[in-house]
C-alpha cells in the first residue's frame, strides 16, 4: 500500500477474496423497478434508507483510502456512464398491516381507537341500510372480519350505489378505528375512502348461506375464502412451522428427498410411473401405442426411457433419509409423496405430504420418545397460536376438540405390544367388521377402539409387529417372528405415526430382500450403508394431512390439503 494504485490494480484481501476497486465507490447504484404497492391509489410509506450494500462497501474505506487520495485516474462504473437512463431506488419492504394485526391483540383492537388505517381484502357480506352501509371484509389473516361502516359522505360511496360492492369483490378501504355498537366485535372501521380493486360477478358460488364440503371440493380454487377452509389453512401452516421449529431446535438437519425414485420403499407396488416413452400431450393424437419401444421378448424396453430404467414417484423419503442420517446423525424430510392406491375412502389421497425424521445411534425406544415429543410439541403450538381458529373448530366442527388435544399434551402415552393389543381386541365386547387374530394387520376400527374406548382417548403406541405384515427394512427381533416397529394411534384418526428401528445388519437385510423377492440390485446403495460404518438407527413417518385432520377435527382427508388428488380427480 506504499505507492498509488494504477487503474487496473487488484488488492488481495486474505484469505477470502479478490476485490477490484473503482472511483466513486460511495455513490449508490439505483435500480429501476416499479413501486411495491403502486397499484393502490392510497398514501403509502416511503423510505429514504440507503441500499443495504452500502454498509458492506464502506467497510473497505480504510483499505482503499490510499488509492482514492493518490489522484490516479480510476475507471468509472459502466452504470454511471449512462446518464440518460432514469433510475429510482428500490422501495423498502414492509409487512402489510393485516386484520389479524389490528384485532389480534389482547384488547381486540381497542388500543387502536382513533387511528387511521388501510384494510385490503375480500368482501364477505354487504348490508345496505337507509343512511349507512355495513361491509364485512376478510383478508385471510384470521377468522374475524373487519366490519366497515360507510356513510354516503365517504369517497367511493357511488360504488355501493352502482352495485360494485358485492360478495367476493376485492376492496381497499381507508378509515378510522372506532368502537363498535354491535356485540360481535369491539371495533369497526369508519370508512373515509373505498376503492374496488376487483369486481365480483353475481355468479360467485360462495355466498353467506352454508354449503356442503362436498360441493366446495368442486370449487377448490375458491373454498379458501370460507371460514372453515381459511381456518384449516392457517392451522396447517402453523403445524408446518412448528414441525420445522421442533426438529431445528433439537439439532435435526432438513434434507430434501427426491420425488423421482427407482425403488419401492414400502414394497407394495402402488407407485406412479415416470416415463417419457408414452407420447406427450402434443403427440398423443397422432402416435400409435406400438410406438413404445420393446425388447425382443415383447416387454417395454425401459433402457430407452429418460433415466435408462424404470422410475416412479416416491411413496416415501425414508430410504434416502437414512443415507444422510448415517452422515449427519439426525435428519428429517418434509415433502410430497405419492401412492397409486385406487381407494376412495375418507382416509386416502394419491398425493400427500410426509414428515420423516431419522435418528442415528438410536433404537425403537428412542424413536417412540421422539415421536411422542414431536406430537405434543406441535399440538401445543397450535393450541397456543391458533386460538381463534381452534375455538371455531370446537364450535362448528368437533365439540370438545380443544380438550382432546389438551389431553395429548398433558397425558402420558400408553405403550403395549402388538400381541397384547390383539389379546385386548379378542376380549372386547364390541363386534368388528374385520376379524381379529394374531398376524392380521390392524384396521382403523381396531385402532380407534384401542385409543378411544379401551384407553379413554389417550394416545397409544403399539410395538413389535409380526414381520410378515411389515416392510423389509425393519429390524428383526430376537424371537424371529416380530420386528422392532411401532404405530402411534390417536383418537378419531387411528394410526397417525408409523416407525421402526431399521435393520442395520447386512446379512439380515439381504436375507429379507430375498425372502420378499425384491431386486437387491435396486437397493445396492441402501445395502452399502450396512457395509460402510453401519449404526443402529430408527425413524418414523407421519402423514401430514392426517395430522391436520387430528388437529382440526375435519373428518375427510380431502379437506385437509389445498388441492386433493384422488382416483378420477386431478382438478385445479
Amino acid at each position: 500500500m506504499a505507492g498509488a494504485l494504477s487503474p487496473a490494480t487488484t488488492l488481495r484481501l486474505k484469505p477470502f477474496c479478490t476485490v477490484r476497486f473503482f472511483t466513486n465507490y460511495r455513490k449508490p447504484i439505483k435500480i429501476l423497478t416499479p413501486n411495491f404497492h403502486s397499484s393502490f391509489p392510497l398514501k403509502l410509506h416511503t423510505s429514504s434508507t440507503p441500499a443495504p450494500y452500502l454498509c458492506r462497501q464502506r467497510s473497505f474505506c480504510s483499505v482503499v483510502s490510499a488509492a482514492i487520495s493518490s489522484g490516479e485516474a480510476v475507471e468509472k462504473s459502466k452504470f454511471e456512464q449512462k446518464k440518460d437512463i432514469k433510475t429510482e431506488q428500490v422501495r423498502e419492504f414492509k409487512k402489510r398491516l393485516s386484520i389479524a394485526d389490528i384485532k389480534g391483540g389482547p384488547d381486540e383492537g381497542l388500543d387502536r381507537l382513533g387511528e387511521t388505517l388501510v384494510v385490503r381484502g375480500w368482501v364477505r357480506t354487504v348490508r345496505a341500510q337507509s343512511s349507512v352501509t355495513f361491509i364485512d371484509v376478510n383478508d385471510g389473516s384470521c377468522l374475524s372480519n373487519m366490519q366497515c361502516v360507510m356513510g354516503s359522505e365517504a369517497e367511493g360511496y357511488d360504488q355501493v350505489d352502482n352495485g360494485s360492492i358485492s360478495t367476493g369483490a376485492s376492496v381497499c378501504i381507508e378509515g378510522t378505528v372506532v368502537g363498535s355498537q354491535g356485540s360481535k366485535q369491539k371495533i369497526e372501521l369508519k370508512v373515509q375512502k373505498l376503492v374496488v380493486v376487483g369486481k365480483s360477478d353475481p355468479s360467485f358460488p360462495i355466498q353467506k348461506k352454508r354449503v356442503s364440503r362436498e360441493f366446495l371440493r368442486t370449487k377448490a380454487h375458491l373454498r379458501p375464502r370460507t371460514n372453515t377452509f381459511g381456518a384449516v389453512s392457517r392451522v396447517r401452516n402453523a403445524l408446518a412451522y412448528a414441525t420445522h421449529k421442533f426438529f431445528q431446535e433439537n439439532g435435526f438437519v432438513w434434507v430434501s428427498s427426491p420425488i423421482i425414485t427407482a425403488s419401492d420403499c414400502e414394497g407394495a407396488g402402488e407407485q406412479f410411473r415416470v416415463t417419457t416413452l408414452i407420447p406427450t400431450s402434443k403427440e398423443c393424437g397422432d402416435s400409435p401405442v406400438n410406438a413404445i419401444p420393446t425388447t425382443e421378448s415383447g416387454s417395454v424396453d425401459w433402457s430407452q426411457d429418460f433415466f435408462g430404467k424404470q422410475a416412479f414417484l416416491t411413496v416415501s423419503g425414508q430410504l434416502n433419509g437414512e443415507t444422510y442420517a448415517t452422515a449427519l446423525s439426525d435428519i428429517y424430510t418434509f415433502g410430497p409423496t405419492f401412492r397409486a392406491e385406487n381407494s376412495n375412502t375418507s382416509r386416502h389421497l394419491a398425493e400427500f405430504w410426509m414428515i420423516e425424521p431419522e435418528l442415528a445411534f438410536a433404537d425403537l425406544d428412542d424413536d417412540m420418545a421422539c415421536a411422542t415429543a414431536y406430537l405434543q410439541y406441535v399440538v401445543q403450538y397450535v393450541l397456543e397460536n391458533c386460538k381463534e381458529d381452534m375455538d371455531f373448530f370446537n364450535t362448528w366442527i368437533e365439540k370438545g376438540i380443544i380438550n382432546r388435544l389438551s389431553d395429548v399434551v398433558e397425558k402420558n402415552f400408553v405403550q403395549l405390544t402388538y400381541t397384547d393389543a390383539i389379546e385386548l381386541l379378542l376380549k372386547a365386547t364390541k363386534k368388528f367388521d374385520f376379524p381379529v387374530k394374531w398376524g392380521c394387520d390392524l384396521q382403523s376400527e381396531h385402532e380407534r377402539y384401542i385409543t378411544e374406548e379401551a384407553f379413554g382417548g389417550c394416545p397409544v403406541i403399539i410395538r413389535d409387529y409380526p414381520k410378515d405384515i411389515k416392510a423389509f427394512y425393519m429390524r428383526q427381533n430376537d424371537d424371529g417372528k416380530t420386528v422392532a416397529a411401532m404405530d402411534m394411534l390417536v383418537p378419531r384418526v387411528g394410526e397417525l405415526i408409523g416407525g421402526s428401528q431399521r435393520e442395520e445388519r447386512l446379512e439380515y437385510l439381504e436375507e429379507r430382500l430375498d425372502n420378499l423377492n425384491l431386486n437387491k440390485e435396486s437397493f445396492w446403495w441402501y445395502l452399502d450403508l450396512r457395509r460402510y460404518g453401519s449404526v443402529p438407527h430408527a425413524g418414523f413417518g407421519l402423514g401430514f394431512e392426517r395430522l391436520v385432520q387430528f388437529a382440526t377435527g375435519i373428518d375427510n382427508i380431502r379437506d385437509a390439503i389445498p388441492f386433493p388428488r384422488t382416483p378420477g380427480s386431478a382438478e385445479f
